[in-house]
């Protein structure tokens, strides 16, 4: 067992499920104490069920789009420790799929408040603690759709560009403070989420499930999914004393994603 993260004290939001929770699970193995809220209680009841609950992972209900249930959140963290490592803003939704001009204000104004503004109510409530402890890391996870345009998925996309910026710019804010700040771009991971886009696309376009899924993989040069285990190794780094010098870098975990249409 590597335990290149021992002693770290890392929060994930999001933490109780899909690359959140593979990632939790990740800096655990590696010698981390983990701090992990989610909005869905069953994740995080299941989450308690780890061997190293109330040892080394700490996990609390919490809406990451309301910033009252955010600052709950972090209060509970601050009775437990008064600095920290690393924030993974790891929350995120699909949004809706669509021709811009036919979709809803409110889907809209939904993706950008919990792709986008989340990550600001964590950040600003983080950042002391990561100035208590000299130095740490803050990774936003981003997507492929953060760096290409996104055919039916605009809001997602705007949302995960407007990541990519925040992330620039808190890179330069933070970094004489010993904060590195990076992005991580996730290409088509394999799991519920993506199956749900799929299905929601093919839908749309009223062609097979199996067809959108064939080219969704095609769209990259390794022709191939992406796990949530390649993102979770890549937190696992990023926050690592292995990085001590990357900041302001967005990470493309794609497979080389070429086109998106």
């Amino acid at each position: 067992m590597s335990l290149k993260l021992k002693n770290k004290k890392i929060i994930i939001s999001a933490g109780a499920s899909g690359i959140g929770w593979t990632t939790t699970k990740e800096c655990l193995k590696n010698g981390a104490t983990v701090f992990i809220c989610d909005v869905n209680k069953k994740f995080i009841n299941k989450s308690k069920k780890h061997p190293l609950s109330n040892k080394k992972l700490f996990s609390y209900e919490c809406d990451a789009s309301h910033e009252k249930e955010v600052s709950n959140f972090f209060t509970k963290i601050l009775k437990k420790t008064k600095k920290v490592d690393a924030l993974i803003n790891n929350v995120g939704i699909a949004g809706p799929t669509g021709t811009l001009e036919k979709l809803k204000s409110k889907d809209w104004e939904q993706t950008l408040k919990i792709n986008v503004i989340s990550h600001f109510y964590f950040s600003k409530l983080a950042i002391p603690m990561l100035k208590k402890n000299k130095g740490g890391s803050i990774i936003n996870l981003s997507s492929t759709a953060g760096i290409h345009g996104f055919p039916l998925r605009s809001p997602y996309a705007a949302s995960k560009w407007a990541v990519v910026g925040v992330t620039k710019t808190l890179a330069m804010e933070l970094g004489k403070f010993k904060i590195r700040v990076n992005a991580i771009c996730p290409g088509t991971i394999k799991g519920d989420r993506m199956n749900r886009v799929i299905s929601a696309k093919a839908k749309f376009l009223k062609v097979p499930k199996k067809f959108v899924e064939k080219e969704y993989i095609s769209m990259t040069s390794m022709n191939t999914w992406i796990y949530e285990e390649d993102i979770a190794k890549t937190c696992g780094y990023l926050i690592s004393d292995d990085a001590s010098r990357v900041s302001g870098q967005i990470i493309s975990v794609d497979g080389n994603t070429f086109r998106m249409d």
